[in-house]
């Protein structure tokens, strides 16, 4: 089955990005393809390379770029990346910002959309 996933929360505040995180894991060693990740709303903290994370706690946007160097693309959304100063160079790794047509493109494309956060 292809899954598209929407995240609309930002990490370590709420429990949407480390549920989708898991998710995405346990679809991959299921046989499951990842059509994209959305990131919306507060969900787009979670593409930014400004996070200091103390050495023992989970480093969540280094996950994201991880999974993203895999082949599975990472989307941000332009709109809400702009209201929370959230630009390319700030953007990690294996990322790009573009708008909500790419989540229509990833509704299309995908069996299911499995969404995270309010």
């Amino acid at each position: 089955m292809k899954f598209g996933i929407l995240i609309q929360e930002g990490p370590y505040n709420h429990q949407a990005s480390d549920s989708a995180y898991n998710f995405i894991q346990a679809s991959l060693e299921k046989g499951h393809e990842i059509t994209g990740v959305f990131f919306y709303n507060d969900g787009v903290i979670n593409t930014t390379k400004l996070m200091d994370i103390p050495a023992d706690d989970r480093h969540i946007s280094k996950r994201w770029s991880e999974l993203g160097a895999k082949g599975i693309q990472l989307i941000v959304c332009v709109a809400a990346a702009k209201r929370r100063g959230i630009n390319p160079d700030v953007l990690i790794d294996n990322a790009r910002i573009d708008g909500l047509g790419q989540l229509s493109e990833l509704c299309i494309e995908s069996d299911r959309l499995i969404t995270f956060g309010d």
